[in-house]
């Protein structure tokens, strides 16, 4: 049973750094539920406002219905009661709403919901949508806004007011006007997360706007960087966020672009050069070359001890 209702939800989620722990694979591509626990725990001992259980860091685009069940389960299993672990909803909407139900008998405490899978839709459609998964259950929703989900700010005040479940607005498309509509219109009814890829390189501008944490996918195999790093934008230490971003987020970012799918990728080669091996990414997405590793690893070497 959930340890925390929609509104609990709500104000831990945006009290400290978020994160997507990534899926961890044997070298046939099955789910390593041992390993993976064991990683949950480890994570779970540093003081995250949330985890992402199979979410998009974790493969939720690759995984079946069983998986994503299976990895909310172990993730739910092994974490501490006082940390919340959230589990993915996607595709359609009849889908997304199956996706929400076995969250709950999982152990989830709350639901990310992600965009329909491929389709466009207008915001009424996406309305109905959100509206559809939060009838489903009694958990915490957060909603998604990227790709070929982008929802409106009069959306998302509607949905607050129709759906009293709706504790989140995650945003991954950088869109400032929209982002400051929303929470002008909205204040505090919801926890705003910021979710574009690597976000701390967007941490600091968003906190002024309303964005009082992020997920990041370098807590995976830095947390006491992402920690630190969470805690200078937090203080508006800009000099202190200006020297991280030069002496690691930029380069890791720079690694990162250079193809499609790398920003799940670099962070499986992250715990691979920390000593942490998740195993392979799964097909569509390919893992970091040699040369790309060997050049991750370096940028890690290059930290202060403590961020190791």
């Amino acid at each position: 049973m959930t340890f925390y209702t929609p509104a609990d939800l709500r104000t831990r989620l945006g009290s400290g750094l978020l994160s997507f722990p990534v899926t961890h694979f044997k070298d046939d591509l099955s789910f390593d539920d041992s390993a993976y626990r064991d990683n949950i725990v480890r994570l779970a001992k540093y003081d995250v406002g949330g985890l992402f259980a199979a979410g998009g860091t974790g493969e939720f685009f690759s995984l079946t219905p069983t998986e994503v069940e299976a990895v909310v389960t172990a993730a739910a299993d092994s974490a501490p009661d006082d940390t919340p672990i959230l589990a993915p909803a996607g595709y359609g909407t009849v889908t997304a709403t199956e996706y929400a139900v076995a969250a709950e008998r999982a152990g989830a405490d709350g639901i990310l919901l992600f965009p329909p899978y491929l389709t466009e839709a207008g915001q009424e459609g996406l309305a109905r949508h959100v509206e559809a998964v939060c009838r489903s259950t009694s958990l915490g929703v957060v909603v998604y806004s990227r790709a070929n989900a982008v929802y409106s700010a009069d959306t998302v005040a509607r949905l607050a007011e129709t759906c009293p479940n709706l504790i989140g607005y995650k945003d991954g498309v950088g869109d400032i006007d929209t982002m400051t509509r929303i929470y002008t219109q909205l204040g505090e009814r919801l926890t705003y997360i910021g979710g574009l890829p690597t976000a701390e390189t967007f941490a600091l501008p968003y906190l002024e706007l309303g964005v009082t944490t992020y997920s990041s996918a370098i807590f995976n195999f830095l947390p006491e960087f992402a920690l630190d790093f969470y805690a200078a934008v937090r203080e508006r230490r800009h000099g202190d966020v200006t020297r991280m971003l030069t002496d690691f987020v930029l380069p890791y970012t720079a690694i990162r672009n250079r193809q499609s799918g790398y920003a799940v990728s670099i962070v499986k080669a992250g715990m691979t050069a920390t000593g942490r091996s998740a195993g392979p990414v799964r097909p569509p997405l390919t893992d970091l070359t040699t040369p790309e590793q060997d050049e991750l690893a370096a940028l890690i070497r290059n930290l202060p001890a403590r961020t190791v």
